[in-house]
């Protein structure tokens, strides 16, 4: 299906991590979000085949083919992070780049910072990097999807997963064989439990048990001094408003801004491939 080297690594017993890896040089983790996994890179790394750069693309545990938990209520960012982090401490990379986008921003920049790990550049996308303000209002998707409708909708119908082009600024981005291949690894009983477990840990107040996550993610991305760059798809329906919000945030940030969707690396690869390489040095 995809043209990578394939492993999986114990991140706790009985929880191993599928992951994917392109390329030798210095190392990039690609992080995804939900409902997708590694699969959404693959033409970011076609764009920087040849490239001295070692692509490594962990699935997020539920989701690709990493394992399930046993048990639904166990996809909280806290297990998230210290999942990644088990993950990045068996690597034992020297100063990587991290490529974060949706769930994958949280997760993998927690576990960066539990790991005690620096970077030497970061490229954000589409997620968010910080707890929500005073007053905010969690998006109509996130409400239907973070209640037993949701539930029924993801077990019975297949969404959102069979609905992801809908997020897209080119719907027909992620259409056919593409929809297909990011449906595949949730089918069967419980192939999908994580979809509505991770739209759940979406803070609903600033009571959330997350929001207690994103302040450190937030702390660690305001302790980093070095190469940062933002792409983000401002046609994203869910988090295309967001973007000031990163860029105050990182305010030495290359920015580019797009037409894409949330799913922008299926639009934009050759974008992204750029940030990369600018974080890199090599740009």
């Amino acid at each position: 299906m995809v043209p990578f080297d394939r492993y999986m690594v114990e991140v706790e017993s009985g929880l191993r991590m599928h992951v994917m890896e392109a390329g030798e040089g210095d190392p990039v983790i690609l992080f995804h979000g939900n409902p997708t996994w590694g699969f959404l890179y693959r033409k970011v790394a076609a764009e920087l085949s040849g490239e001295s750069y070692r692509l490594i693309m962990p699935d997020l545990i539920g989701l690709g083919f990493s394992d399930r938990p046993d048990d639904a209520d166990q996809h909280t960012l806290e297990n998230h992070g210290r999942w990644m982090a088990a993950f990045v401490e068996v690597l034992q990379l020297d100063a990587p780049t991290a490529v974060v986008q949706d769930w994958g921003g949280p997760i993998g920049l927690l576990a960066l910072s539990r790991a005690g790990q620096s970077l030497s550049g970061l490229v954000v996308m589409n997620t968010s990097l910080m707890p929500p303000r005073e007053g905010f209002k969690p998006t109509t998707f996130h409400r239907l999807f973070s209640t037993r409708l949701g539930e029924m909708a993801r077990r019975y119908l297949g969404l959102p997963q069979r609905m992801l082009g809908w997020a897209q600024g080119d719907r027909s981005s992620i259409s056919g064989d593409v929809s297909r291949a990011y449906q595949y690894p949730l089918t069967g009983r419980r192939g999908g439990e994580a979809v509505t477990a991770l739209v759940r840990m979406v803070p609903s107040s600033l009571d959330h048990p997350t929001v207690a996550g994103l302040s450190q993610v937030k702390a660690y991305v305001e302790s980093f001094d070095g190469r940062s760059a933002i792409v983000w798809g401002d046609e994203d329906p869910v988090l295309g408003r967001l973007r000031r919000r990163h860029e105050r945030l990182l305010p030495d940030a290359k920015v580019t801004a797009t037409e894409a969707g949330h799913f922008l690396q299926e639009e934009v690869p050759a974008e992204i491939a750029q940030a990369i390489r600018y974080v890199a040095g090599d740009a």
